[in-house]
């Protein structure tokens, strides 16, 4: 392997291990990648469920229809969905849109970036807008994968603030069927200023991954984990689940 890729999958490894471990976000949230493939559509179901300390449990689910028109951009709408102490009512509509800036390989950290926009039911909530860029390395068996976003409501009823989140991955690709690994999401509060620590929400937990090959290029996708919240803001704990069928 490139000495240069595996320094560069050391250094984010050391990001990773040196993050607060303590992702009060979506619990349908997941970590995402910077990979892009030209003409792949996918039909894509998230789901989670937290355990609050305070409050009722949170459901959220979101689905979702994707598609790569570009070898470089991969765009995506999802419907999404909450229950908390209720019925189940649309949260939100997204409009995800992820780029792949290098040549997957080529570097010793793949780089993309990511631009969302939310539309939340509540329209009182303005537009949600996240943005950053998503890294990714492989040092041997292991994908490792950091991403840093900013978080922002624009338009809404009450002054906003833009957040500092973070998303954080280790997998071992141990076989096609089954890999494993660890995820971590976290947030720290206004960029400018962080929050104090035990306000600010982190989660981290063991994640399993695989893929089910179908007909031709199509296969479905999935990747769960069971999260631990570490500081009192945070959820005691969610189990959380993507599905992809890609075609």
């Amino acid at each position: 392997m490139n000495p240069l890729r595996i320094g560069a999958a050391c250094a984010l490894l050391s990001v990773m291990l040196a993050a607060p471990l303590r992702a009060g976000a979506n619990p349908a949230d997941y970590v995402l990648t910077p990979n892009v493939v030209q003409g792949e559509r996918e039909i894509d179901f998230k789901f989670g469920s937290a355990s609050m300390r305070d409050a009722d449990a949170l459901h959220a689910a979101s689905l979702g229809l994707g598609y790569s028109p570009t070898a470089w951009w991969f765009t995506e709408v999802y419907a999404k969905y909450q229950r908390q102490g209720g019925p189940t009512h649309a949260d939100a509509v997204e409009w995800e849109n992820r780029f792949m800036l290098t040549e997957p390989g080529k570097y010793p950290v793949d780089v993309g970036a990511l631009l969302e926009i939310e539309r939340p039911r509540d329209h009182a909530e303005g537009w949600e807008l996240r943005w950053g860029p998503l890294l990714q390395a492989d040092a041997g068996p292991w994908q490792l994968n950091a991403n840093l976003l900013l978080q922002r409501h624009y338009g809404s009823a009450t002054p906003s603030q833009t957040l500092m989140q973070y998303q954080l991955q280790a997998k071992y690709r141990y076989s096609r069927p089954l890999d494993f690994g660890v995820q971590a999401f976290g947030e720290f509060g206004p960029w400018r200023h962080f929050s104090l620590g035990s306000e600010q929400t982190h989660l981290i937990g063991p994640a399993l991954f695989g893929q089910i090959a179908l007909q031709g290029r199509e296969k479905l996708v999935w990747n769960a984990g069971l999260l631990f919240g570490t500081t009192h803001a945070s959820a005691d704990r969610t189990l959380r689940a993507q599905v992809e069928y890609e075609f």
